[in-house]
């Protein structure tokens, strides 16, 4: 049993993300399990979705302290979610940083020690500039694919499952973009 948290903030692909994620392993021919939180996704709120795979998966809920790999698409968001790992959990990171609300209007700080205490206590901690290698590929918002391809270097999956995937859920003008973004996420790592 494999279990993988991704999350994030409105916007950002989390569920597209781990509908590629769930979609992927099901070609590989795994059973897969996922579930979704959408919050106040609609207002930059937090967005999360657990996804299991393996020979027989029985519950979408990954248990506290089981996660194999957090996938985050923001780097406070990695703090929401520690209790969900345990010292042999892979972090893969977006570096970007998305002020909360609470940020916003001067009432708290952004913590400035997240890098440090993830390494801290894990031994496997990607910090992936995902937003810029989106960017530079021609837009930010793909991102998410950026760090499926980082991901899928760690995932004993082939690649044309993936991309495969990945396009299905795409208009097909996004492609080429999503292609590239995959590709340099896959060559990050």
């Amino acid at each position: 049993m494999t279990n993988i948290l991704v999350a994030g903030v409105g916007g950002q692909g989390v569920i597209l993300a781990s509908d590629v994620m769930a979609d992927t392993f099901l070609e590989a021919g795994y059973d897969v399990k996922k579930s979704e939180v959408h919050g106040m996704a609609q207002r930059g709120g937090a967005v999360s979705s657990h996804v299991r795979f393996g020979k027989k998966v029985y519950s979408p809920i990954i248990k506290m302290g089981e996660g194999d790999y957090l996938v985050m698409m923001e780097k406070m968001e990695s703090l929401r979610w520690l209790n969900y790992c345990n010292p042999a959990t892979v972090i893969v990171m977006d570096a970007v940083e998305i002020n909360p609300p609470i940020v916003n209007i001067g009432e708290m700080e952004y913590p400035g020690d997240i890098e440090a205490t993830l390494k801290k206590h894990f031994k496997d901690v990607y910090i992936i500039p995902a937003t810029s290698i989106a960017a530079d590929k021609g837009n930010e918002r793909a991102a998410n694919a950026v760090l499926l391809g980082a991901l899928s270097t760690l995932l004993d999956i082939d690649e044309e499952y993936w991309l495969r995937c990945l396009l299905r859920h795409l208009p097909e003008r996004l492609h080429d973009l999503n292609t590239r973004a995959f590709a340099a996420g896959k060559a990050i790592l």
